[in-house]
């Protein structure tokens, strides 16, 4: 597939940093670039550039835009496994994710059209000031008591004020979603005024997806989110038997949907929020002990990239450069903030707030994790957020049905 890809003209280099870190690209060559160019073929508004690779005007005459995420699936996954299906066959190129290069970050993205820096969602646990603890954003629920922000006064409105991007298109709207996040607290407030529509399994997505796109004749745009992918990875491990033989039933499903589609008139774009990378045990590094002092709140952010808001800044970097050596970059949020790691635009208030004070980002393939009252000792071996390659290349699949 990698021969495939650059004899269309991608070149995979072009997206390097250096040898081990990939910097999201927010001018033309990632994920708010899609929106910006979907948004723009519904007839709509963005405050971004259209993504090079897929220009507006390719596909803002079909009747229905079906816009397809497979949580999880990263470029460089289907470049390894998918040779000879339908997504392979479709694949354009590859584009990046935000950072950091995970669901609440990316699909949050995706709702919006906004970089992270505008949308503020930095990562599955944030330090929210308005619930006055750290929390996960997508179940809506604060770390380790899990319970719901809701019970603590607040509601999403506060902590998501960003639009979503379905209520500013002149077209009918669609969520297609797995049933049980379907009505989740998140979930309703980024697909705004769009139809929400359920499913229970795969047979179910690909039913689910054809009767949005075909039960009236109305312009449209189809949004249809699938998770289990991201689920079994994280649960096996990306490279596992189990994903595998998931993805081979995913990419004859997605065949499938393509055969169904056949002439309705409908511009298929599918890509992800992010992809993986697997980690074992002996990767994982425990927060040292040394540290948890010095932190105001528990570790934000993920476990391939962890946010911490802390006591003293200049004690914090030394202290922890010193005991987390060749497993870390530390660094002061605010210089990634001044780099344009959370992208442009016009920053969400409490964007520095929900970075933090220091950024730690693990190398290779490392994750850093601490422990909270009530939360089970279990480790994921999949794991993402990072900025390698496997984590933030993402696919670009085109199909006119």
């Amino acid at each position: 597939m990698a021969a495939a890809l650059e004899r269309k003209g991608v070149n995979f280099s072009t997206h390097r940093y250096n040898r081990s870190v990939l910097r999201p690209d927010y001018r033309g060559g990632g994920l708010v670039n899609l929106m910006a160019s979907l948004a723009r073929a519904r007839g709509g508004d963005a405050r971004h550039a259209p993504l090079a690779l897929l220009p507006p005007a390719e596909i803002a005459g079909a009747r229905n835009l079906l816009f397809v995420i497979v949580d999880g699936l990263g470029a460089r996954y289907l470049e390894r496994h998918g040779a000879g299906g339908a997504l392979a066959r479709h694949c354009r190129g590859a584009l990046t994710s935000v950072f950091p290069s995970t669901t609440a970050t990316a699909i949050t993205t995706s709702y919006t059209g906004l970089t992270p820096l505008e949308h503020g969602l930095t990562g599955w646990f944030t330090y929210f000031h308005e619930a006055g603890c750290v929390a996960a954003p997508l179940p809506f629920k604060s770390r380790g008591d899990q319970l719901s922000l809701r019970d603590r006064g607040v509601v999403p409105e506060s902590l998501f004020p960003s639009a979503s991007i379905f209520d500013a298109l002149p077209v009918r709207s669609r969520v297609v979603s797995y049933r049980p996040i379907l009505d989740s607290d998140y979930n309703v407030r980024h697909c705004g005024r769009a139809e929400r529509i359920g499913y229970d399994d795969l047979a179910g997505f690909v039913a689910a997806c054809e009767a949005a796109v075909t039960s009236d004749r109305e312009r449209k745009f189809v949004y249809a989110y699938w998770p289990q992918f991201d689920a079994l990875s994280h649960r096996h491990g990306n490279a596992s038997p189990e994903v595998r033989t998931h993805f081979a039933e995913l990419d004859a499903a997605f065949a499938e949907l393509l055969a169904r589609l056949a002439g309705t008139d409908t511009a298929v774009v599918a890509t992800a929020d992010h992809g993986f990378m697997d980690s074992m045990a002996e990767d994982c590094v425990e927060l040292p002990a040394a540290l948890a002092p010095l932190l105001r709140y528990p570790l934000c952010g993920e476990r391939r990239v962890a946010f911490c808001h802390v006591h003293d800044l200049q004690a914090y970097l030394e202290k922890a450069r010193s005991l987390l050596g060749e497993c870390a970059d530390v660094r002061p949020s605010g210089e990634l903030l001044a780099e344009g790691w959370f992208g442009a635009g016009t920053p969400h208030p409490r964007i520095a707030e929900r970075v933090g004070d220091v950024a730690i980002l693990m190398r290779d393939r490392y994750t850093l994790k601490d422990w909270v009252a009530g939360e089970p000792r279990h480790l994921h071996i999949g794991n993402h957020g990072g900025a390698s390659e496997d984590e933030m290349l993402i696919p670009l699949i085109v199909r006119q049905a």
